[in-house]
């Protein structure tokens, strides 16, 4: 199947879902009613709980759960082939992901807006609820710890980035306090932030911009990383209108842009080839360089269950229901809304995805430099590709992505320097939003074990500090810079020169940790449902797919190895040892807490003070 028609059957069949499967959900089993009172508005305080209309909040939720995570994932995915990376994508954002993000934001709807962690105390019982929210503290330590590497790393292989991505920051300050202050319509702000970001990344790398860009990609790893903690820490802080929604939304205006850029480059290298190499007139032909099916790549570990875990944000992701529930929840102002954010957001990141795996399959090979030397074709796929080392790493993922999309662009006319500079500030703007929005969503975490722990009179005084957004977000990025001055995994010796990639030692946790959060809110999600007694047959198989995959991918690290290396334990990372171990506790604490109690409260309704139509809207069916 040629590159081009698989796009446009993955984006139909994305249309035709949330048309149908997602309007069933919305109808039939949420209920979803635009007479309910969102939190929003319920308990409007301006910092957090802020009613705004549904397409700002879709901006900041697609770029809150895109990160770098569905870039990342599939470009390394695709050395399994790109049909399985493409089957999972699109069967999992429909079936898995997007009713995960959907359902963990309705549910925290109908909960004052409470994050997951919370909701699972409600729902299960408390000891679920400490044991969720510590399993969102290490896996947002790790994304805080790791996003300011994978933002700093883009910006010193594509310096020409660094400037349109530090400008929207003022850009949406003025956004925001323009539509709060005077209640201004989006068209005027969203068309001209959109020029503006445009006009930079085609002259923020001229002149004195240039040389500004170069001072900075001169700065150390953690120099950066301690830049863009401070920044996620004012952001963490300030009022969601005045930073966070406006930054999210003209991001997500840039970013959505982009994506129909690359659709129209996939279009026009359809057509036409790609544009002509070394000032010659032949163009090469758009098509799969990579192989369809690939079992067994050199040095990789097994599709099953790698696969799964590998690709996360693309098809399914934990994280995204720690956005759900713990801002996207506090600003709709309409149930119904809930739909076109939630279940709309995940199947626009898995056309993203897509997207993805087209540009490393097929983008790279209409050419391609590689060590100097220029590939086309399979040549320069397999030069990429070469072995599971020489593609995983953070580097070579993004590169395959920005070089592989960028190709598409130069074949509609689009300059090589535009091109390249558009794709890395997609990539760095993703980083950037997921990184300010974890750690307003580490806070709440924060507060509520703050909260809970402080109910024990000998810890109530040394805790307290922690209960105040100011405490609980300095202690977030404290934790975070901490980890991640640690130098890289290997070395031993600490400076300047080699800190500032400590979130790498964690970093094979996350992929793991992240898929089984997501088997656990769907736990949460369902016991939200089976108290009201609606169906959960459809969240079943989803729910015992995340739990089980996850799970068996870390058994096999932890201690079996895989195709890419020892075990934890063979290699002698106990750290990583010690975390898994952790997790897995974790997790089985939870699910036997869950087999216990499930038999026993099929329509028992929890005790909520709720601020929707819960009450009117949860008779039994």
């Amino acid at each position: 199947m040629h590159p081009l028609i698989t796009a446009l059957l993955a984006g139909l069949g994305f249309i035709v879902a949330y048309h149908t499967y997602g309007r069933w959900l919305g109808k039939s089993i949420f209920q979803l009613s635009a007479k309910a009172v969102c939190p929003s508005l319920a308990m409007e305080d301006g910092v957090d709980y802020v009613p705004t209309s549904k397409g700002v909040v879709f901006g900041h939720h697609f770029t809150s759960i895109a990160g770098t995570g569905p870039i990342v994932g599939p470009a390394i995915a695709v050395m399994w082939g790109w049909a399985p990376a493409l089957v999972w994508v699109v069967l999992g954002s429909i079936f898995i992901g997007a009713v995960h993000d959907f359902g963990a934001l309705v549910v925290s709807l109908r909960h004052q807006g409470q994050t997951l962690g919370d909701v699972a105390g409600k729902v299960m019982n408390q000891r679920v609820r400490l044991l969720f929210l510590f399993i969102l503290f290490m896996a947002l330590t790790i994304v805080l710890a790791i996003f300011g590497l994978v933002i700093a790393s883009v910006f010193k292989m594509y310096p020409a980035a660094i400037f349109p991505c530090l400008i929207q920051i003022p850009l949406a300050m003025c956004i925001g306090f323009w539509l709060h202050r005077r209640g201004a319509r989006l068209l005027m702000p969203s068309l001209v932030s959109l020029a503006l970001m445009y006009l930079t990344v085609i002259y923020g790398n001229v002149g004195w911009l240039g040389q500004l860009n170069a001072f900075m990609q001169g700065w150390s790893l953690i120099t950066w990383v301690a830049v863009l903690l401070l920044y996620s820490y004012v952001a963490s802080v300030m009022p969601v209108w005045a930073l966070l929604q406006p930054r999210d939304y003209i991001n997500s205006l840039q970013l959505i842009s982009a994506l129909g850029l690359i659709v129209l480059g996939l279009v026009g290298a359809a057509m036409f080839g790609g544009a002509p190499l070394n000032g010659g007139t032949e163009r090469p032909p758009l098509e799969w360089v990579a192989p369809a099916v690939q079992w067994h790549p050199q040095g990789a570990p097994f599709i099953f269950p790698f696969l799964f875990i590998t690709i996360a944000c693309g098809a399914i992701s934990g994280f995204h229901c720690l956005v759900s529930s713990g801002t996207s929840s506090k600003q709709l102002k309409s149930e119904p809304d809930a739909r076109f954010v939630g279940y709309g957001s995940m199947l626009t990141e898995g056309f993203l995805a897509t997207l993805v795996i087209i540009a490393c399959a097929a983008g790279v090979g209409l050419g391609s430099e590689v060590g100097g030397e220029l590939l086309v074709g399979e040549n320069a796929w397999s030069a990429r590709y070469a072995s599971w080392g020489s593609a995983g790493s953070l580097g070579a993922k993004v590169a395959a992505f920005v070089d592989g999309a960028a190709n598409l662009l130069r074949s509609i006319g689009i300059s090589s320097t535009i091109s390249l500079a558009l794709m890395a500030v997609l990539v760095a703007s993703f980083a950037g939003t997921t990184l300010d929005t974890a750690c307003r969503l580490q806070r709440y975490v924060v507060q509520e074990l703050a909260t809970t722990l402080g109910e024990k009179p000998a810890l109530a005084t040394s805790v307290n500090w922690l209960r105040h957004r100011h405490g609980a977000t300095l202690f977030a990025i404290i934790i975070a810079a901490i980890v991640a001055a640690a130098p890289a995994p290997g070395q031993v010796d600490w400076s300047l020169a080699t800190s500032g990639k400590g979130g790498l030692i964690l970093w094979p946790l996350f992929g793991a940790t992240n898929q089984l959060l997501a088997g656990l809110a769907f736990l949460v999600i369902t016991f939200h449902l089976w108290r009201r007694r609606k169906p959960i047959l459809f969240l079943i198989l989803p729910a015992l797919f995340m739990l089980i995959m996850p799970m068996w991918a870390m058994m096999l690290q932890l201690f079996f190895g895989t195709g890419a290396g020892p075990s934890w334990v063979e290699s002698g990372s106990w750290v990583l040892v010690g975390v898994g171990l952790v997790t897995i506790a974790l997790e089985v604490w939870m699910l036997v807490e869950a087999v216990i109690m499930f038999p026993k409260v099929r329509g028992v309704l929890e005790r909520v003070a709720d601020t929707s139509l819960e009450k009117t809207s949860i008779e039994p069916s």
